[in-house]
């Protein structure tokens, strides 16, 4: 897989998605700072600890997420190295039983594909139709990354910066406590 050593501060040119290019207008009119890093699609958290490499920093787990009814939406951060468990997660949502969401609520909401979700694309749920989850171990870290719209990129944010981000997009998270791996 190919990895760009290279780690950029501004946004890419030439040929990119409407989507990227939405993400990159927006981080630019918060005046937020970011590192990007290009990549080949790095659609699952084993290929992004090669990412991790060049940014410096885990890159979380981004997981979309339904009830079973499909009229509730969720999208879960965690970090990467975590395993994901709904039981636990479906008792502090009080949601009886979660799921993967499928690509075509996916794209509807959040207008992205499955392997490239991250709370970045939330900038396009204009209805608030998604409720964003975040593992408090997450806060944790200094950084926090996601892909703008596709994985071919990862940028990686401050934290607070991160938190200003969904703010402009009217998406208050709410806090989970997810186990670790020996749970």
């Amino acid at each position: 897989m190919y990895i760009d050593p290279n780690r950029y501060t501004s946004r890419p040119t030439g040929d990119r998605i409407p989507q990227e290019f939405a993400i990159y207008d927006r981080l630019e009119a918060l005046d937020l700072p970011f590192v990007r890093v290009d990549h080949d699609h790095a659609d699952t958290i084993e290929i992004c600890q090669s990412v991790e490499a060049v940014l410096g920093s885990e890159i979380c787990k981004n997981l979309f997420l339904c009830n079973r009814q499909q009229t509730q939406f969720y999208l879960l951060m965690m970090p990467g190295s975590k395993p994901f468990k709904t039981k636990f997660l479906s008792a502090q949502l009080n949601c009886a039983r979660l799921s993967f969401a499928d690509a075509g609520h996916m794209a509807q909401y959040l207008q992205t594909v499955p392997g490239s979700v991250s709370a970045l694309e939330l900038l396009f749920d204009v209805d608030h139709r998604v409720q964003l989850v975040i593992d408090r171990a997450l806060m944790r870290s200094e950084y926090i990354s996601g892909h703008p719209g596709i994985s071919t990129s990862t940028i990686q944010l401050r934290r607070e910066d991160f938190l200003k981000f969904t703010a402009s997009t009217g998406h208050e998270p709410v806090y989970v406590d997810l186990p670790d791996a020996d749970v």
